[in-house]
């Protein structure tokens, strides 16, 4: 048979797959970036009150 060959009575099925969110995924990386961002505002309070006055 010649690949070429295409026979119009036939139709491709085409499957539209939609991720699913995972809210509990969602959640852990928010906490997760929650407690980064926490830590980063630390070490800005350490750098402010003990750093920053002995300059």
């Amino acid at each position: 048979m010649d690949p070429r060959y295409q026979d119009s009575s036939v139709e491709a099925e085409h499957l539209e797959t939609h991720k699913k969110a995972d809210s509990s995924l969602i959640a852990s990386a928010f906490i997760e970036y929650a407690a980064y961002f926490i830590i980063f505002l630390g070490f800005l309070y350490f750098l402010v009150i003990y750093l920053f006055p002995k300059f």
